[in-house]
């Protein structure tokens, strides 16, 4: 177990396929007075592709960064549909969100892809958030260690060791995402430290430095009792970030517990 705060507490917004440019500049100009004072804690809005660079433009100077929903691991070539760390950067988006389980449960993304993806998204300069996280059936079944300990084995393998502490690590129970059902406080604790040991496996003083984010239905009535466990860094939220009010909240709920 870990209670080492000085590590900066991270509200990440996953917009999934909501919001065309308009919605996008329209939220951003609604959060930007609620979160500027929100001084020890980093947000960022993992964006559609095609309301990347309005929300850049719209956030520039602002303490909210911008990130990707997915990332090829190529630099370029045939691969119809995808976009390249380069193509990312060129917009000054910050990062991507790699490997989230709607990406693995619709679209066949792997753990052998999500292994090239993450160091080529911190080569390019991007800062990777690796989602990891078991399904309602392999918790009942007991396999939530298994299915945590392969994803962030499998994910982190090709990272150099001295930049492990670059990449956050987005814990959701797929069982709890847009469900309304919420892991206990002991079950988000217990699967966070967890994954933080398994970053130990690789390099001690990085597992003390990467975050662990919780995601899973997380909203303003229970951000603040999931933030303040001792290994849970901040939270990937998806529908509660549609909002600009209720996403806000999130944020302060991060400031309380930090």
């Amino acid at each position: 177990m870990s209670d080492d705060r000085t590590r900066t507490p991270f509200i990440a917004g996953n917009w999934k396929m909501h919001k065309t440019i308009a919605e996008a500049e329209a939220f951003v100009a609604g959060l930007l007075p609620r979160v500027a004072d929100a001084d020890g804690v980093e947000v960022s809005l993992c964006v559609p592709f095609t309301a990347l660079q309005a929300v850049v433009d719209s956030t520039r100077g602002s303490r909210v960064e911008v990130y990707a929903q997915n990332m090829h691991e190529a630099p370029e070539g045939a691969f119809t549909g995808e976009v390249s760390a380069a193509m990312l950067t060129e917009l000054d988006v910050h990062g991507a969100l790699l490997g989230h389980s709607e990406r693995r449960q619709f679209f066949g993304e792997n753990d052998r892809a999500l292994q090239q993806k993450v160091p080529a998204a911190l080569a390019a300069g991007l800062k990777p958030m690796l989602c990891v996280g078991e399904t309602e059936e392999e918790r009942e079944a007991g396999d939530t260690e298994r299915k945590l300990r392969h994803q962030v084995q499998e994910g982190l393998e090709k990272v150099p060791l001295e930049r492990l502490a670059e990449v956050t690590i987005a814990y959701e129970p797929i069982w709890a995402i847009g469900t309304g059902r919420v892991a206990t406080p002991d079950q988000a604790q217990e699967a966070i430290a967890f994954v933080r040991a398994l970053v130990a496996g690789f390099d001690k003083e990085a597992s003390e430095q990467v975050r662990v984010l919780y995601g899973g239905s997380v909203k303003a009535d229970n951000a603040a009792e999931l933030l303040a466990l001792p290994d849970v860094d901040g939270a990937l939220v998806g529908g509660a970030s549609l909002d600009p009010a209720s996403f806000a909240a999130i944020v302060d709920a991060a400031r309380g517990a930090a």
